[in-house]
């Protein structure tokens, strides 16, 4: 998958956890990015993540992933 910037956008590193983490962040999971198309709230502080590619990936309250997070430039 190639995952192109919006005109206008900016892409910055940042570390994400379930507390943190966004609809649009992109993941690299088993070297593939990811980016996350929707999030459910699991028991205990976890959520699972669906990516736009189908795939799911559950992590922990604790769990920290370095994600490309797009913003809009003003």
């Amino acid at each position: 998958m190639r995952v192109r910037a919006p005109v206008g956008a900016l892409a910055s590193n940042v570390e994400v956890t379930a507390t943190t983490v966004q609809r649009g962040d992109i993941i690299q999971v088993g070297g593939r990015p990811c980016r996350v198309g929707n999030l459910f709230q699991l028991s205990n502080g976890a959520k699972q993540l669906l990516f736009e590619s189908g795939e799911l990936l559950t992590i922990h309250a604790r769990t920290r992933l370095a994600a490309v997070r797009m913003t809009r430039r003003r």
